[in-house]
């Protein structure tokens, strides 16, 4: 029986264009600042795979148990959705940008969160606290678009 999927859904409005947001968002670099996180990317599209790792790399390999994650839906400019493999729990990460009739994006993202570890038992008893921190980490991750967006548009 597969695991049980938590799951927070959030919406955010920035001023800026789509593709600029889309750029921000769904365009993995090397380094990000805001979130102060390296990448290593494989690959463009779906089927893309990375690995990522706190801090800067400055040239040093990620280490073997590093969190891995796949592109798992790619429409360019419209959505974007990954997986994150850590070895107790994996992310899903969904991100679904619209214009705004009067100008800038909508910016909706979903978060899901699945225990790998422990059991179904183990799961039900820590289910509440388990929501409660999936939903304060989309509300982190929605707070911090207005960043990623100045970064890649050099506003501030």
């Amino acid at each position: 029986m597969a695991a049980d999927v938590l799951s927070a859904t959030g919406t955010r409005e920035v001023p800026q264009r789509r593709r600029d947001v889309w750029q921000a968002l769904a365009v993995l670099e090397p380094y990000c600042a805001v979130c102060d996180v390296s990448y290593v990317v494989s690959g463009t599209g779906v089927g893309t795979t990375f690995v990522c790792v706190p801090g800067r790399l400055d040239g040093r390999e990620p280490g073997p148990d590093a969190p891995r994650g796949e592109i798992v839906e790619w429409q360019s400019r419209r959505v974007v959705a990954t997986r994150l493999d850590l070895p107790a729990e994996r992310w899903t990460t969904r991100i679904e940008l619209a214009d705004i009739p009067a100008g800038g994006t909508q910016v909706t993202m979903t978060l899901g969160f699945e225990s790998r570890a422990g059991g179904r038992l183990v799961a039900r008893v820590q289910s509440r606290t388990r929501q409660r921190v999936v939903q304060q980490t989309l509300d982190a991750e929605l707070d911090k678009v207005p960043q990623h967006v100045a970064q890649v548009t050099g506003s501030a």
